[in-house]
């Protein structure tokens, strides 16, 4: 692609709207059944969190927040990289996927895995010299981080969003998925012993299908989702042996992820068909405690059903308290595909980013603040933003991913990746009032490197892992690599 984009035509015809339609339908994972019940969040139109203010030697952006303008990739600004109150420790690769761990093992060595590849085969003639599947990193000196292996076994060719580590027993685990769905092949490995050398333990067809996941605190179950239509619940008492012990059907579920106690699950409810293909989607809260208890032919209660204003497509939502009060932070990806087969404008598609909500009664959910920067924002998407490299591709774009937090007892930091706006930084202290508190943003410049396509500008699509001990985020970004950052200044400080 050439460094002088110019502003693209839009999709106007019936025909390319049916066609790109498809091609998005493909490229989520299709559909499913899902149970009614929905609750509306009623809340204005979100908006964007307060601007970060940068430290001495920061490089800050120069347009509106979160956006690389075109202005910067012709000037050669972009090429230097955005930073406000964060540092580059380290750099490796030049590729990434949707996770990346981090994991200490019983000798006291740590380790990062992190799948190298959005979807195959788009990194093709990368991998072809990087090795395509899991990477190990020994993360003994974050500085230098050492390759020590690189996971190829089924699975791990093509984790998808799946892939997670059991810190309690010490097991990496993920599920044969692509953006539609793959045969669940689910492979464990042992990484307790020595992470930097993980042993293969099983690899089973226990998962049906695959494209998310979630894993019980206490290692014994792990939980794989297709989006197209299964949700399966599976037995790792032993991890040599995985026994499939729930399978429903008909359900749109993404990330999964568990209450402490592993009763209660926050999914992410992807939405019901419907005239306009997809709607409702957002947050569903179910009782697992059955199959937690392992009660034989166990049930799985919804007992609620959240949505809200500027919907996309719900990705995760990650537990966690704040003065004895329980929340979860729940992100969603790209912008609401679905909205085209009303003949909506892209640039006018809802963007969902980030927000935090009030599950302490979870039949009663409700959004309490919103994670999202002023790119996100309607007013501005069908601007001169429209034209920045990689913004056009729905798939890419202005939007949100994944987000962490580095602890589930009071945090106060949050970890976006926001695909082209990079690595975001939102101080959660005041859970109602989150603001941006620092970002790093390493944008490609388009002709630097092949894939398959090549616009350009950042990919950050990965699940950050924290370094709370070196006050550092672990991320990766698909067009460009694995990213140690260290927080400086307030954003630092939060980490204390």
């Amino acid at each position: 692609m050439s460094p002088h984009p110019t502003r693209p035509s839009r999709p106007r015809t019936p025909a390319l709207r049916r066609l790109l339609l498809m091609a998005l339908v493909a490229l989520l994972g299709g559909l499913g059944l899902a149970a009614s019940g929905t609750v509306q969040a009623e809340a204005p139109l979100p908006q964007p969190v307060p601007r970060a203010t940068c430290g001495a030697g920061d490089k800050p952006e120069t347009d509106i927040q979160g956006r690389v303008p075109t202005a910067d990739y012709l000037s050669g600004r972009a090429a230097q990289g955005y930073t406000c109150n964060t540092r580059q420790v380290a750099h490796q690769g030049q590729s990434g996927g949707f996770k990346v761990l981090r994991y200490t093992d019983s000798q006291g060595r740590t380790c990062a895995f992190y799948d190298s590849t959005l979807l195959f085969p788009r990194d093709l003639l990368n991998n072809l010299t990087t090795g395509l599947g899991v990477i190990v990193l020994d993360m003994t000196d974050p500085a230098h981080p050492v390759r020590t292996a690189t996971l190829t076994s089924l699975a791990m060719l093509s984790p998808h969003e799946t892939l997670l580590v059991n810190k309690k027993r010490g097991l990496l685990a993920g599920v044969l998925g692509t953006a539609a769905t793959y045969p669940g092949i689910l492979d464990v490995y042992d990484v307790q012993s020595d992470c930097r050398t993980p042993q293969l333990l099983s690899s089973t067809p226990s998962g049906v299908l695959g494209h998310e996941s979630g894993f019980a605190s206490d290692g014994k179950t792990f939980y794989s989702a297709s989006t197209i239509a299964s949700f399966v619940a599976i037995d790792m008492t032993d991890p040599t042996a995985p026994t499939p012990i729930f399978t429903q059907w008909g359900v749109n579920y993404h990330g999964l992820r568990l209450s402490d106690d592993n009763r209660t699950m926050y999914a992410a409810f992807i939405g019901t068909p419907g005239a306009d293909l997809l709607s409702g989607g957002g947050l569903r809260i179910l009782d697992v405690s059955q199959i937690q208890a392992r009660t034989p032919d166990p049930q799985v209660p919804t007992l609620s059903t959240l949505t809200w204003e500027q919907h996309s497509i719900p990705q995760v939502a990650e537990p966690f308290v704040r003065n004895g009060r329980h929340y979860v932070l729940e992100v969603d990806e790209f912008v609401d595909f679905f909205e085209i087969s009303r003949a909506v404008q892209y640039p006018d598609i809802p963007v969902g980013a980030a927000r935090i909500i009030d599950v302490e009664d979870p039949k009663h959910p409700r959004v309490v603040s919103d994670l999202r920067l002023e790119v996100h924002q309607p007013d501005v998407r069908s601007g001169p933003q429209y034209s920045d490299p990689g913004s056009l591709s729905p798939a890419q774009g202005y939007a949100g991913h994944y987000c962490s937090i580095p602890t589930r007892n009071n945090p106060r930091i949050v970890a976006c990746s926001m695909i082209l706006s990079g690595l975001r930084l939102f101080d959660i202290s005041d859970v109602e009032h989150p603001r941006e508190v620092g970002y790093f943003n390493k944008p490609l410049i388009p002709g630097t490197k092949v894939t398959l396509p090549e616009p350009g500008g950042s990919y950050a699509m990965s699940q950050p892992a924290w370094d709370v001990k070196r006050r550092s985020v672990w991320y990766s970004d698909a067009n460009t690599g694995f990213y140690v950052v260290r927080l400086t200044g307030p954003a630092g400080r939060l980490l204390r």
